[in-house]
């Protein structure tokens, strides 16, 4: 019987994205380098648990999901997360950005001083700006504010992100949006006194994705499924997404739907759908460029 590997998702390092394994086990994954696993086809999909433990049940969930976690526990996760606002006398400085994914899709948002800019490449931000440092709370109270007084959101939809990559525009235009912004922020009245502004300086994250001179890519792994196998070669990796170059295009998968599943190495199965990308939200599955 072949050894199955289950995956903990996608990991941004100081030399680019490494896959992670049960156990700790990790997998670099440079440009050039070939994807190819199978699904194993004698069991389903279920929940990863939280917080570092594991689901009590073992609950099935959907092909479909990027958080592979059942209800329960996506509730005790979020409800240890920065987001839940459950942190108020976290100690640790805290730093607020400004995100640009492509042409319209800015977002605002908050990470962990001590990350860096590890939150930004997870999320495939395209370039970004920070806006300023300081108390948790005080970070927050920044992104509300922008959030009402400029309709900034915090949150763009994964879907729209990889589209946005298949046709960037040139570097010194994608930072223009961020840019005015980060301007306009800075004039607000109500800017917490105890957030330090942060002086515009826009990080381009193209070329750490590869996305520059890549060929775009033409859609989407929508699931995994039993017994279904994917296989490319890495072109570009941005946030959880690979780019992989397969025998008729370029398409992306992401890791997290690699998670709750037991996979084996090797490339031997039927192919996945996949989601082309369209401008309207009526986008078709089809199957076969796996």
């Amino acid at each position: 019987m072949a050894q199955t590997w289950r995956c903990s998702g996608l990991r941004w390092s100081a030399d680019g994205p490494v896959l992670v394994w049960g156990g700790g086990r990790e997998s670099a994954l440079p440009r050039g380098k070939t994807v190819a696993f199978a699904v194993a086809g004698d069991g389903g999909r279920t929940c990863v648990g939280a917080r570092g433990n594991a689901c009590p049940v073992r609950a099935a969930v959907p092909g479909r999901s990027t958080g592979a976690r059942c209800e329960e526990c996506a509730r005790l996760d979020r409800a240890h997360s920065v987001a839940a606002d459950t942190m108020a006398d976290d100690p640790r400085p805290y730093r607020v950005y400004l995100a640009w994914f492509g042409p319209g899709m800015v977002k605002v948002g908050i990470t962990g001083s001590a990350r860096g800019s590890a939150r930004l490449l997870e999320q495939g931000a395209i370039c970004f700006s920070w806006l300023g440092e300081g108390p948790l709370m005080a970070a927050r109270r920044a992104e509300e504010l922008l959030r009402a007084a400029l309709g900034v959101p915090d949150r763009i939809r994964y879907a729209d992100k990889r589209r946005a990559r298949s046709a960037l525009p040139d570097a010194a235009e994608r930072p223009a949006e961020i840019r005015e912004l980060h301007a306009r922020a800075t004039e607000l009245a109500g800017w917490p006194d105890s957030l330090r502004r942060a002086p515009f300086l826009a990080v381009d994250h193209v070329g750490v994705f590869g996305l520059d001179g890549a060929a775009p890519a033409v859609g989407a792994v929508s699931e995994l499924t039993a017994g279904g196998a994917v296989s490319g070669e890495l072109v570009a990796a941005a946030g959880p997404d690979l780019h992989l170059a397969t025998a008729g295009a370029v398409v992306v998968l992401d890791t997290r739907l690699m998670t709750g599943w037991d996979l084996i190495a090797g490339a031997g199965g039927r192919p996945v759908p996949v989601r082309e990308f369209r401008e309207t939200e009526g986008s078709a599955v089809q199957d076969g460029l796996f």
